[in-house]
């Protein structure tokens, strides 16, 4: 945190102080922090691999940093997220997917967190295949197992969707001789690609919304018995005093909706270039330029 060091040398520094915070205060911001009374200091916590919550921790952090916060992204797996916010650690996540994803950990923690909202409906976990694939069911996966060199790719072992391909897919449908294997999404993501690019059948842990779709030639396998649950919706969640110590931000983030088209064309300029986390401020900045008049509805 930053802190300000005061000399006492005269009365004139003090009032010149005085005179400079007056004025920054009248733009809607001080150098001390957001004028709207909440902290100044904000931690985010963004799930390793989740390009969703990474788009819109980087839009807000933006959007924030402009009003005088002073904002951390914290990037952190699942299960260490729900601890680390009930622990105080980290301020909030803004991609807890309900009822079904993250239902354990809400489970778990939730005499310690507080729910700030839905900003999108249409999440939706997902198995998906190469487009040429030749299946269009989980039904069939088994009987075509070898196809598929006997693999299921997935993503990190904390996640909700493993948890859920473990629990629920694999034993609904007879999965159990296929090698299910777990690492992060981005490793998932290098195994679609090349083989996709290869011509190599593949199936994968996957959901919507992801720049995948339109990137590579996939589609979902059909999930006659549900095990992967209907469309669920994605939540903000917060500490047991964030309403508290950020009501103004409170406020905004329980307004806060993102349709997934919106969200994809965030998620494409992103992820679907040569950028690294380092680099998706500029990007972000651009994009909220593009999409003014959304932004600025966000926090009025």
């Amino acid at each position: 945190m930053k802190k300000r060091l005061l000399t006492g040398l005269a009365l004139g520094a003090m009032a010149t102080l005085g005179l400079t915070a007056c004025a920054a205060g009248g733009s809607g911001e001080s150098s001390d922090g957001p004028a709207n009374g909440d902290k100044k200091d904000l931690t985010i916590a963004v799930f390793n691999g989740w390009p969703e919550g990474e788009a819109v921790s980087y839009l807000w952090k933006s959007i924030l940093d402009e009003k005088g916060y002073d904002v951390t992204l914290e990037y952190a797996d699942a299960a260490p997220t729900y601890t680390g916010i009930s622990a105080g650690d980290y301020d909030m996540v803004m991609d807890t997917w309900l009822p079904i994803t993250h239902k354990t950990y809400m489970e778990k923690y939730g005499d310690d967190l507080v729910d700030l909202g839905v900003w999108n409906t249409e999440a939706a976990n997902t198995i998906a295949v190469n487009a040429d694939a030749p299946i269009d069911s989980l039904e069939e996966l088994a009987a075509h197992a070898d196809e598929f060199g006997n693999r299921i790719v997935g993503i990190e072992p904390g996640a909700g969707l493993t948890e859920a391909t473990e629990n629920e897919v694999i034993p609904g449908y007879g999965l159990e001789k296929m090698e299910y294997l777990t690492s992060s999404t981005p490793a998932m993501l290098s195994e679609l690609k090349a083989a996709t690019d290869a011509g190599e059948n593949i199936v994968v842990t996957l959901w919507r919304p992801h720049w995948a779709y339109d990137e590579f030639p996939i589609k979902d396998l059909e999930d006659p018995k549900g095990t992967l649950g209907a469309a669920e919706s994605i939540h903000t969640i917060g500490t047991t005093t964030f309403t508290k110590d950020y009501p103004a931000l409170t406020e905004w983030i329980e307004g806060f909706k993102m349709d997934s088209e919106l969200l994809f064309s965030l998620e494409n300029v992103m992820f679907n270039g040569d950028a690294s986390s380092d680099d998706y401020m500029p990007i972000v900045e651009k994009w909220i330029t593009e999409n003014q008049d959304y932004v600025d509805g966000l926090t009025s």
